[in-house]
């Protein structure tokens, strides 16, 4: 098996986080982001979307890290995707929420807008009202989060085990930290993190983008 990926891309550290803590035997390919190797051939071919990651197995080829946690954790009988199917659907809804929701508003609305420079409006103003606007939701999703997903002195976001749906989150929700959101006014999203960044190796796979976060630390951010 082989992922293509890159250490800075916040949608490949889950994945890449997974595989380093089950020790599953993967290729790292690395596609430049910084070079815009995901907007050139061979990779537009490869990848008509232009992101990462992608997991190719033999001749199938899965373009999206949720499902290819998934098939990670299923290929190698890992408790990570329990088999139980009441199980698996709550794993599936805070996986949704996350990426439909919650990722939305946090990482395109709020982070990516500051972080990333084609990803700022074009106008002041368009760049303002974007802003508030992902403010506001990422408020309101923390919210949701603190109150509703991990509520009941919950370890992990389904219960008392790790799921996929922890490391995908968790990276997801990481991400506000690198404009220094603080999220110690929602303790138990606080607190879950805190047990996401705990695996043994985040700080490894996280390494690129820590480096990144020290880089622009000092930007005036907008930040829940």
């Amino acid at each position: 098996m082989k992922l293509h990926m890159h250490p800075a891309s916040i949608t490949s550290r889950p994945v890449r986080l997974f595989i380093a803590e089950k020790g599953l035997k993967v290729d790292m390919v690395v596609v430049d982001l910084f070079t815009g190797e995901h907007h050139q051939e061979p990779y537009i071919s490869f990848n008509p979307n232009r992101l990462v990651p992608v997991l190719e197995d033999g001749d199938l080829k899965l373009t999206e890290s949720i499902s290819i946690l998934k098939y990670l954790a299923e290929k190698h009988g890992l408790p990570e995707y329990a088999g139980d199917i009441r199980k698996r659907a709550k794993i599936n809804e805070i996986m949704d929420w996350c990426n439909s929701n919650f990722y939305r508003d946090w990482g395109y609305n709020l982070a990516y807008p500051q972080l990333f420079p084609h990803h700022k409006r074009q106008t002041d103003e368009a760049q303002a009202k974007t802003l508030e606007w992902g403010l506001e939701r990422s408020k309101f999703w923390l919210a949701v989060l603190n109150d509703y997903f991990l509520a009941h002195g919950k370890k992990w976001l389904t219960g008392d085990d790790i799921t996929v749906a922890d490391y995908f989150c968790g990276s997801v929700v990481a991400l506000g930290q690198m404009i220094g959101s603080d999220l110690s006014k929602y303790p138990r999203v606080d607190a879950w993190l805190k047990n996401v960044k705990a695996l043994k190796h985040w700080d490894e796979v996280s390494a690129a983008l820590d480096g990144f976060a020290a880089s622009v630390k000092d930007r005036p951010f907008v930040k829940a």
